[in-house]
């Protein structure tokens, strides 16, 4: 009893994440996008760093490359990527590169 309510647990978690990283990567994915659409694409902050934040948080990628390439990336590596992309993008707007 007390394993099939950690399983259920378990399983809310993932599905939380899940949701989670799909709004991530349309929000900060689709923020990035249009900021290179609108303000061009060589200003090195205006939209990569939230576009590659939002990329590394979708759920759709960790799938395609557990597909294609065999390697499996855990849900914690993906929300540590998407933070390290949105603070590296925070430092370098703070810095004006």
């Amino acid at each position: 009893m007390r394993h099939l309510f950690f399983a259920e647990a378990r399983l809310s978690l993932q599905r939380v994440g899940w949701v989670v990283g799909w709004i991530w990567a349309i929000i900060a994915g689709g923020g990035g996008l249009w900021l290179l659409w609108t303000k061009g694409p060589w200003m090195l902050t205006n939209g990569w760093f939230a576009l590659c934040s939002g990329l590394s948080a979708c759920p759709q990628i960790a799938w395609l490359l557990k597909k294609y390439a065999g390697v499996k990336v855990s849900g914690w590596i993906q929300l540590s990527l998407a933070l390290f992309f949105f603070v590296a993008g925070k430092i370098a707007l703070r810095l004006g590169l």
